[in-house]
C-alpha cells in the first residue's frame, strides 16, 4: 500500500513538474476575442448612458468589477473544457500551474479595490490604473507557460496604467474607454497572438 501511496505520489510529482515546463494551450482565443469586443460594448454603453460615472467611482467600479467577472467566468469555463482537450490527462497540472502564475496578481488587485473601497474613497481614481498594471503583472508572470510574444500583451496592459495614471491625476477622473480600450485592444490582441501561433502549429488548409 505504501509503495502505491509512493508511486501515486511520484506520478504526481512528475506531472508537475512537467506541466512547469510546457507551453499552456488552454486559453481559447475565440473567447478572449469576445471578452475584448465585450470591453469596447461595456465602454461606449457606460459613456452613453452613465457619463457621470467618469467622476463617480461608486458608479464607476460596479460596472467594472461586473463585467470582469462575466468575462472571467466566460474564459474559466472555456479554458477548462480547452486544457482537457489540449493537455489532455495532464490538464489538471497544466492548469493549477497557470492559475499559480496568473491568479495572484489578479486577488492582489481585488485587495487592493477592497481596501481603497473601506480606507481610502477618495483615491477610488487611482483604480483603472491600479487593475491594468497588476493584470500586466499576470501577464508578465504567465508568459513562461504562453508564446514569447505574449510579452508584449504585458507590455501594453503596463503601458495602459501607466498612461492612465497620468491622465486621471490631475482631475481625478477616468473616461469609460480607459478600460475599453485598454481590455478591447490587449484582450484582442492576445488572441490574435494564440490564433497566429495555432496557425503555425496546423498550417493552412490544404485547397
Amino acid at each position: 500500500m505504501r509503495d502505491l501511496d509512493r508511486a501515486l505520489t511520484d506520478i504526481s510529482a512528475i506531472r508537475a513538474q512537467l506541466a512547469q515546463g510546457a507551453e499552456f494551450r488552454g486559453y481559447a482565443p475565440e473567447m478572449l476575442a469576445a471578452t475584448g469586443a465585450f470591453a469596447f460594448v461595456v465602454a461606449a454603453a457606460q459613456a452613453r448612458w452613465l457619463p457621470q460615472s467618469s467622476s463617480d467611482m461608486r458608479l464607476f467600479i460596479p460596472i467594472w468589477v461586473g463585467a470582469a467577472v462575466l468575462c472571467v467566468v466566460v474564459i474559466a469555463v472555456a479554458t477548462v473544457n480547452c486544457t482537457r482537450r489540449a493537455h489532455g490527462r495532464f490538464a489538471p497540472a497544466m492548469l493549477q500551474a497557470a492559475l499559480q502564475q496568473f491568479l495572484p496578481p489578479v486577488v492582489a488587485g481585488g485587495l487592493v479595490t477592497v481596501a481603497l473601497l473601506e480606507v481610502a474613497p477618495q483615491q477610488l481614481w487611482l483604480l483603472p490604473a491600479l487593475w491594468h498594471i497588476f493584470f500586466s503583472l499576470g501577464v508578465f508572470a504567465s508568459c513562461r507557460f504562453l508564446p514569447r510574444s505574449t510579452l508584449v500583451v504585458g507590455v501594453w496592459y503596463l503601458g495602459c496604467g501607466l498612461v492612465c495614471l497620468g491622465l486621471a491625476a490631475s482631475t481625478h477622473t477616468n473616461s469609460p474607454w480607459s478600460m475599453g480600450i485598454t481590455y478591447g485592444v490587449g484582450h484582442l490582441l492576445f488572441a490574435g497572438i494564440l490564433q497566429h501561433r495555432r496557425y503555425i502549429e496546423q498550417g493552412p488548409s490544404p485547397v
